[in-house]
């Protein structure tokens, strides 16, 4: 079993709204609603074996207020009371609050050191906790002009493409155009990411494995919204489906959450975000996997699911 949260975005500020005026964001509430989730998870029995993070852990808040450090500290304090290993993806707020150079040096990086491919400072990496099982970590701001320096080759390519499919002077807005995903929040995946992704499926079908990807950006456009996607979501979701291993890729990033079986069997489900959960709520969940099955168990906004492979 794993546990499983996403989108918590903790600051210590007033509650507030989503970009649309909408959406109430419970900002300081979200500490303890991961409270209530890591005293769940170390509760469990038979006890959990790691917990995925989908990533933005801290809200983008924080810059502003000069507060980065002391919300990912507040943030990792409480995930550091779990028995296992937290792998954490990284999301659109935690470039807000660092730099990737930065990011590399905190609690945030959970890969390990000498995971080998991919080059650069790509956080894609992968672990078998279990026989014939592995989890892959995909870093879907690997291609963005998020958190990267403007002088570097990877930003001004990120921003090259961002500006062919989106004209908008506020490159977050996606108003008027035919592709709404390509917004600066989002990301995507290059070529070395894929390449690298690829090979591990290979080895996960040669070896029979069953195969559980997550990054903060969903990659199926009807476990999202039309915004919400990864830039070149079909790219991944191509080297998916041409191997048999992948059962379930787990996303966070929208906030309402998504789930659908996709035609080639695969499970994408996107988590609920701790941050839009009422204080009397909550959002995560453990995952028991079998042989021929996951089973979610959701907490609060997050349901309950069985998914078959």
């Amino acid at each position: 079993s794993f546990g499983v949260i996403a989108d918590i975005q903790y600051a210590d500020a007033e509650d507030g709204y989503d970009f649309g005026g909408y959406r109430r964001r419970y900002y300081r509430q979200s500490l303890n609603l991961l409270r209530d989730a890591v005293e769940a998870w170390a509760a469990e029995r038979p006890p959990l074996a790691f917990v995925l993070q989908l990533g933005d852990s801290i809200d983008g808040l924080n810059a502003r207020s000069g507060e980065a450090e002391g919300a990912l500290e507040q943030v990792l304090v409480v995930l550091g009371r779990l028995p296992v290993p937290v792998h954490h993806a990284w999301g659109n707020h935690e470039f807000y609050n660092f730099s990737r150079a930065r990011l590399v040096h905190t609690g945030l990086n959970s890969r390990p050191a000498g995971a080998g491919p991919p080059a650069g400072d790509c956080q894609a990496y992968h672990f078998s906790p279990a026989t014939r099982f592995r989890v892959v970590v995909l870093d879907a701001y690997d291609l963005s002009i998020l958190g990267r320096e403007p002088d570097s080759p990877r930003y001004r390519e990120s921003l090259r493409l961002l500006q062919e499919k989106n004209p908008n002077d506020n490159l977050n807005s996606p108003a008027g155009l035919e592709e709404p995903r390509f917004v600066e929040f989002n990301g995507g995946f290059s070529q070395a990411q894929l390449d690298w992704f690829n090979e591990v499926l290979k080895f996960s079908d040669e070896h029979q494995e069953k195969v559980v990807v997550m990054g903060h950006l969903p990659i199926h456009p009807d476990a999202s919204d039309r915004v919400c996607l990864a830039w070149n979501y079909e790219d991944a979701l191509s080297v998916i489906h041409s191997h048999q291993c992948v059962v379930c890729f787990l996303a966070g990033h929208l906030h309402d959450g998504g789930y659908c079986l996709d035609s080639h069997g695969v499970h994408h489900l996107t988590l609920e975000g701790v941050i839009e959960t009422p204080p009397e709520s909550n959002a995560f969940g453990t995952i028991s996997v079998y042989e021929d099955k996951m089973i979610l168990k959701g907490r609060g906004r997050i349901s309950e699911r069985v998914m078959h492979f």
